[in-house]
């Protein structure tokens, strides 16, 4: 993978021209996701609101772009006859449905009492399942990496893999081309590879624009390792956003989120909710607790970094209990 310096004399990962070869190939699988403006959330803000809508994308989140990208690139160094990954659900989603395309075996590995919507949609995308006993990604993760060491076996890590990013970053030059005068961006941050991806090709292309990740309360690792400068490991993530439900961080990019991200901030399961249906109800746009996290920092407190900010709506994959929950007191 390689790099490129921004103006600020930061190494920015990955690079522009990776980024660029990226877009091109995603292309041949999916269309740029809109981005729409957002009436409500602009009146409420006082500022011009946009919605970036990961969710029109094949499984009904962001993940694909990196699934695509990262696998395609390991297929092209060698042969690999299965992949596999831990996840809490739209990523292995996004791992099977590229391991379909692509003409080869997957596996997930996902916790214990997983969101039943994203594990019907990786069943339906053909992949095996294996539940893990835990309640979080840990002993997924113990187990996928356990696997994978068969022959012909790759283990597609979303937090570790140095190709991946260059998918999501494609977001990042979308948002940017659709509408140019964007002055601040406001990423979910789960394990990261989506605001890392972001931050580096808008740095690359207006370092000036702001990016502002978006962690939960019950799920605050890179939250409190963004304000310490280091890997922050918390005890839980208990989270009703399934998607931000991370807990131990990799320095590596714990470093990158540092060097590229303005601000990070926090908002709780309640918030996410009032999100959910604010959503739902105003715009006409379904998001899952980590989808909607970008519009519950615009409505906790607002946000700063000018008068054109996008959100990226990251997911759509809820579960009917948790969409009554959002909307039940409508």
């Amino acid at each position: 993978m390689s790099s490129s310096v921004g103006e600020a004399g930061l190494q920015i990962v990955p690079s522009i021209s990776t980024i660029r070869e990226a877009q091109r190939f995603l292309a041949k699988y999916f269309v740029p996701t809109r981005l729409i403006a957002a009436p409500f959330l602009s009146a409420a803000a006082g500022r011009s609101v946009y919605l970036k809508l990961e969710t029109e994308l094949p499984t009904g989140s962001f993940k694909v772009r990196g699934a695509f990208w990262a696998l395609a690139q390991r297929m092209a160094r060698g042969q690999v006859k299965e992949v596999v990954a831990s996840s809490t659900g739209n990523h292995g989603a996004a791992v099977a449905c590229a391991a379909k395309q692509f003409g080869i075996k997957a596996k997930v590995f996902l916790p214990a009492n997983c969101n039943p919507v994203k594990r019907n949609r990786i069943r339906g995308l053909g992949a095996s399942i294996v539940e893990s006993g835990g309640d979080d990604l840990a002993s997924a993760f113990t187990l996928a990496a356990e696997y994978a060491k068969r022959p012909g076996v790759h283990f597609l890590n979303d937090a570790t893999d140095e190709d991946l990013p260059a998918g999501p970053a494609t977001i990042g030059c979308e948002i940017l081309e659709q509408l140019p005068e964007t002055s601040v961006v406001v990423v979910p941050v789960g394990d990261t590879a989506l605001i890392r991806g972001i931050a580096a090709a808008v740095k690359h292309n207006l370092p000036g624009v702001k990016i502002i990740g978006v962690q939960a309360e019950r799920a605050p690792a890179y939250y409190l390792s963004w304000k310490k400068g280091k890997a922050v490991t918390t005890e839980t993530c208990d989270t009703i956003a399934d998607g931000l439900a991370t807990r131990t961080p990799e320095a590596a990019n714990v470093r990158d989120v540092q060097n590229l991200v303005d601000d990070v901030v926090l908002v709780s399961d309640e918030q996410m909710l009032l999100a959910i249906e604010t959503l739902l109800l105003e715009e006409h746009v379904l998001a899952e607790p980590a989808g909607a996290a970008s519009t519950a920092a615009l409505l906790r407190s607002g946000i700063g970094g000018g008068d054109h900010v996008a959100l990226v709506v990251s997911g759509a994959n809820i579960s009917r209990e948790m969409l009554r929950r959002a909307v039940g007191n409508a």
